[in-house]
């Protein structure tokens, strides 16, 4: 990961999952464990390898890397234990990745991050963990996808520094190479109202020095709420990658729409690719609302 980093100035990320997910007709969502159950029907399956295959498809059509994610955001294990499903989902869905991935050779490099987020509301901070309650509640999880042989760990739709620093000392333990990814309001700060440098700063400053994340990752923001002109150039030497919604209304508003909103596609990629030409973020890929067409105007675009 860490050799994938320095010799690429442009990584691709997966666009949307879940939300596009959803908007299918033809499977149904777990209500608790969201998409990780679609692995034990043929379904399922088929649905997940159709948005994996696309986004593998983009990478390889422009000799491009690209980060994948197992189907594994809300299988922590107070949901895992209330569900009738496997207790190995995690180590399962990781495998499911991994097999789809390795059903041919590869013309890039092609890694798998093992996937957790909050463990209440991605836009509520108010329920976020303290810092000794997210390590020992995230910490199972952490360790079934690491067992799972993933590439590196990931953490998703943070909305709260404290549980943010639970989650990578937690994944610190690991040993392996990990990601903390935040969700940003429109102000410019997490949605627990904490500048990006602070919480960088804040996160940084509880892991050890010889394993702090590899980076850090904003998510289901729109791509000008970072407001990169208004940081200084520590932030820039952190914030490796963002997955962008496709809308740029607030979370709120989000929220209660029964409509998917997006700006244009070419409005958001023109805002990714000035982040990658302007600022260095090397790993661009979609959140909300996003699909192929996102990753394709970057890969278009950016030279």
């Amino acid at each position: 990961m860490r050799e994938l980093l320095e010799n690429h100035r442009f990584i691709l990320a997966e666009a949307a999952v879940v939300e596009r997910l959803r908007r299918s007709k033809r499977i149904e969502l777990d209500k608790s464990l969201v998409h990780a159950p679609l692995i034990y029907s043929d379904e399922g399956r088929a649905e997940l390898r159709s948005v994996y295959d696309e986004y593998l498809g983009i990478a390889e059509t422009t000799d491009r890397p690209i980060l994948l994610c197992t189907p594994a955001w809300r299988a922590n294990k107070e949901r895992v234990q209330a569900s009738n499903y496997s207790q190995s989902i995690n180590v399962e869905a990781a495998h499911f990745l991994k097999e789809l991935v390795a059903e041919e050779p590869r013309k890039v490099p092609v890694k798998i991050g093992g996937l957790i987020g909050c463990k209440n509301d991605c836009y509520l901070p108010q329920e976020g963990l303290s810092l000794d309650e997210a390590s020992k509640f995230h910490t199972w999880q952490i360790k079934e996808l690491a067992s799972a042989g993933v590439d590196f760990l990931i953490a998703v739709t943070l909305p709260s520094v404290e549980e943010a620093a639970g989650i990578s000392q937690a994944m610190e333990a690991t040993g392996l190479p990990y990601i903390i990814s935040f969700v940003m309001g429109s102000d410019g700060r997490v949605l627990d109202g904490t500048s990006i440098q602070r919480a960088i700063e804040c996160v940084d400053a509880r892991t050890t020095t010889t394993t702090k994340p590899l980076g850090y990752f904003i998510n289901c923001s729109y791509p000008s709420f970072l407001n990169p002109s208004s940081l200084s150039g520590k932030v820039f030497e952190r914030l490796i990658g963002i997955q962008a919604n496709a809308s740029s209304l607030s979370h709120d508003e989000l929220e209660g729409s029964k409509e998917l909103r997006s700006e244009s596609v070419e409005e958001w990629g023109r805002l990714m690719a000035g982040l990658n030409r302007d600022f260095g973020i090397k790993v661009l890929g979609g959140c909300c609302g996003t699909d192929r067409k996102h990753l394709e105007y970057l890969t278009e675009n950016i030279r």
